[in-house]
């Protein structure tokens, strides 16, 4: 553990951070996992609704920082090929 007050402070921040990171990637998963099972299931209005759901989290996400935008990027553009696996 930290010893000097400042590295104090930067230990109790990263938690906090790694805390309020932790929430939006678990929302992630969470709502990737939505459109999926939407697409297993054939639903193809459901799944252009969570799809459009899914993007505005992960774009957030990007958005603040907790994924790197390419990786939000990629996230988005396999979940729409997903989704158009129904209408193909």
């Amino acid at each position: 553990m930290a010893n000097h007050k400042s590295a104090l402070k930067r230990a109790r921040q990263s938690e906090e951070k790694r805390m309020r990171n932790r929430t939006v990637k678990t929302r992630i998963k969470n709502v990737v996992k939505e459109v999926r099972s939407a697409v297993a299931e054939g639903a193809k209005d459901t799944a252009a609704q969570d799809l459009n759901k899914a993007k505005s989290i992960i774009a957030k996400a990007a958005k603040k920082g907790v994924i790197h935008r390419k990786t939000a990027s990629r996230k988005i553009s396999r979940l729409a090929k997903h989704v158009n696996t129904l209408t193909a």
